[in-house]
């Protein structure tokens, strides 16, 4: 849309907010005692704005301007503000004319995740209808088939479900409803087309346009598999308009590598740090809408950071006010995962030859807590002959890293993560744990108790005796210096944004590529080449019980 201004008392600081919806309270709202809310402090937070001389250097001189904005379609109208006084005392001069997609409550943004069996393909989007408006479903089946129709769960939240400002008060906007629909007794390896639907009551259908993805290889199949790995990536506006917690530069380009690459990636693993919405709700409409190529086409699989879940007295491990009031109920919502209780935000999924073990670092993992008992059991109940790549993930990183916060602190980790968990990897020989958390890149040696147990650097072979660990924090939000102090297990470090591809060509061979979100090049990668009786082979503090009877 473009916004054209005249105003006859034009200031630099002049701005041009986004409205919806577009009856919105323009009275100042300071925070009392919260952290988390950020100026402009309007009573209805604008979704997003410019300044008024974005596109015209000479608008203080004279009074005119047009700004152009990029709109999703958010389940209601919009307006335009102009408001003098900068972002820090801002005075409303004037309210643009109502605009309205031509079906506000359509269905969108639909984003694939795995259920929790192999052969389950689960769909969930946003839509304005409520199941008293219309009955939800997916319309899907093997490409160029017949399709049938699977019903749909709804979900959605009020206000009252959220834990503190800014979520429960300035930043608040109706979410809409939430649907799920499971796909269920998928061929193995096959390409299906759905479209999402909503029956009206008189008869009549809303439909999405049409999307299509291919299903998950049957747990041990021996095929290409590739997957994508990376966290705290959020969201950015491709019109230059700024918005709140405005600092993910390298957000729009790992989505457009991501895009670009589509073809050649099977799963996508986001683990935290999902938005950056900190409290302000329409933002999860935000990052939906950007990343609906890639997760309308292949599962989306994420896991809870600290900006998705933390808030004092609400459970979280960590009593801060990162989430920003959401406490972790935007992000259980918004995207499913093959958790048993999604509060809980743990879970154990497999794609083909890969076993992963996705934990939850925003709650407790430590020796005799609940989720570790789950931790022990995703990494003691896979099959290695059938599923060879063992892979463990979590945002903060619990391994290993030389960023320069956990340096001053002398853990080089999070303070008891390692200490806790290692044990298990090493048991249970896990091959790679990814972190997000810290916004870098950093790859460690095969390592256990602080030791490199491996001197390669670029090819593994033979028997597994120590993890690699991964910090892949780096897809979207600005840079995490790294620690002046380079420990002996850190292998590789960059300060730059990016991501990991994992390329498994069979159950003897695995490809691991670091790639610059900038340009999409592999800037460090590794190989591992090894048999079923690697694994099995007893190593330093993982040795199966033996007897002396014959």
């Amino acid at each position: 849309m473009t916004v054209h201004i005249d105003f006859p008392d034009p200031s630099v600081d002049d701005w041009v907010g986004v409205f919806s919806p577009a009856n919105f309270n323009s009275s100042s709202c300071p925070p009392v005692n919260d952290p988390k809310e950020q100026i402009p402090f309007i009573c209805s937070a604008p979704i997003k704005y410019k300044f008024s001389n974005y596109s015209n250097s000479r608008y203080t001189k004279t009074g005119k301007a047009s700004l152009r904005f990029q709109l999703i379609n958010q389940r209601a109208d919009f307006s335009f503000a102009l408001f003098s006084g900068g972002t820090s005392n801002p005075k409303l001069v004037a309210v643009s004319n109502f605009i309205s997609f031509a079906n506000p409550k359509a269905p969108l943004y639909p984003r694939l995740a795995q259920g929790k069996s192999w052969d389950e393909m689960t769909v969930t989007w946003t839509s304005g209808y409520d199941i008293k408006e219309a009955t939800p479903f997916v319309e899907w089946g093997p490409q160029g088939k017949t399709p049938v129709q699977s019903p749909a769960g709804t979900l959605t939240f009020g206000r009252n479900s959220m834990c503190g400002s800014p979520a429960r008060t300035v930043g608040w906007r109706d979410p809409g409803f939430i649907h799920t629909s499971f796909l269920k007794n998928l061929w193995p390896n096959l390409v299906y087309a759905y479209r999402l639907g909503h029956l009206l009551p008189d008869g009549s259908y809303i439909w999405s346009k049409k999307y299509s993805f291919k299903s998950s290889p049957y747990p041990g199949q021996d095929s290409l598999q590739r997957v994508v790995i990376f966290g705290d990536m959020g969201k950015a506006e491709r019109d230059g308009s700024n918005e709140y917690s405005n600092y993910q530069p390298g957000s729009l380009n790992t989505t457009d590598r991501l895009i670009e690459d589509l073809k050649n990636i099977d799963v996508v693993f986001h683990i935290g740090d999902i938005t950056y919405a900190n409290g302000y709700i329409s933002q999860w409409d935000q990052f939906t809408a950007q990343v609906e190529p890639i997760a309308s086409t292949v599962p989306y699989m994420i896991a809870s950071g600290n900006h998705e879940r933390d808030w004092p007295n609400s459970g979280s491990f960590y009593d801060v006010t990162d989430s920003g009031g959401e406490c972790g109920v935007l992000a259980e919502t918004m995207f499913y995962v093959p958790a048993e209780n999604r509060a809980k935000f743990w879970y154990a999924t497999d794609y083909g030859m890969f076993r992963f073990c996705i934990a939850d670092t925003e709650h407790d993992w430590r020796e005799g807590s609940e989720q570790y008992k789950f931790i022990e059991h995703c990494l003691a109940t896979v099959d290695r002959q059938k599923q060879p790549w063992l892979i463990f993930a979590a945002h903060r990183v619990l391994g290993y890293s030389s960023d320069f916060w956990y340096g001053m602190e002398g853990s080089f980790a999070e303070p008891m993560g390692r200490e806790s968990l290692q044990r298990l990897w090493q048991k249970y020989k896990v091959d790679i744990a990814f972190y997000g958390h810290v916004h870098n890149y950093e790859r460690t040696c095969p390592v256990y108790q602080n030791q490199c147990v491996n001197k390669e650097k670029s090819h593994y072979s033979g028997i597994v005796n120590g993890t690699i660990h991964v910090v892949v924090g780096g897809a979207g939000s600005h840079l995490s210096n790294f620690s002046q102090v380079t420990p002996s297990w850190s292998l590789y470090r960059d300060y730059d944004f990016g991501f990991v591809k994992l390329t498994a060509f069979n159950h003897s061979s695995l490809l691991f590529e670091y790639k610059k979100s900038s340009d999409g090049n592999v800037y460090d990668s590794f190989t591992v080449s090894r048999d079923y009786k690697d694994v099995l082979a007893c190593v330093h503090d993982s040795c199966e019980a033996t007897t002396l009877a014959s």
